[in-house]
């Protein structure tokens, strides 16, 4: 495994801790972990509450940890499988790169530009008061976009590339929220990775 840049844009964010690495893993790293990736996971395709309404989830899921803790959102709550080869080859080096160990990864597969996940913070007790979330991103590029929830002056918009990495930290999720939006553009299959530290 290479990485093709070690560049990462540090954004200047009220109350916000954002770090990107566009090019982390290299072109055919990035190929390759998606494949294996697409091929192997055990897709979910859970429904979601939202405002008293049932809605199937816009987006497959699959929840992987080094423990067997359980992790809820939205009502749902999901049982890891063990990381696989390829999901501890990638948590390495994501624990190397921010010196930290993280515990759980929550994959999700965005089959179109149909898929999406609105506005949320990734704020659940058991991630601790300042969660650390480490984002990878395989296959289709999606545009990213963030909002600080009380000041209206204060949003981002960026396209996480194949083989990126984002790392939201510090009180991130207390004043921010995120989505991946829907796009009527004829987009392929992507998979996001992303590791979390479940207290």
């Amino acid at each position: 495994m290479r990485f093709d840049s070690p560049k990462c844009y540090d954004f200047a964010l009220k109350d916000a801790d954002v770090v990107y690495y566009p090019r982390y893993f290299d072109v055919e790293t990035s190929n390759r972990y998606f494949d294996t990736l697409l091929d192997q996971t055990p897709w979910q395709h859970d429904d979601i509450k939202v405002f008293g309404k049932v809605y199937p989830q816009p987006r497959l899921t699959a929840l992987y940890a080094n423990n067997n803790t359980p992790y809820s959102y939205s009502n749902i709550v999901m049982k890891p499988h063990p990381f696989t080869p390829a999901l501890r080859d990638i948590k390495t080096s994501i624990d190397h790169t921010t010196e930290l160990k993280f515990t759980t990864c929550l994959l999700n597969l965005y089959r179109n530009g149909q898929d999406s996940n609105g506005w949320h913070a990734d704020n659940e007790k058991e991630l601790g008061e300042n969660p650390v979330i480490a984002s990878v991103s395989f296959g289709a590029q999606r545009a990213f976009h963030m909002k600080h929830r009380h000041d209206k002056t204060q949003k981002l918009k960026l396209n996480l590339e194949p083989g990126s990495l984002l790392i939201m930290r510090g009180t991130t999720q207390h004043y921010w929220l995120h989505q991946i939006p829907k796009t009527k553009k004829n987009i392929k299959e992507r998979i996001n990775l992303t590791f979390r530290i479940i207290k």
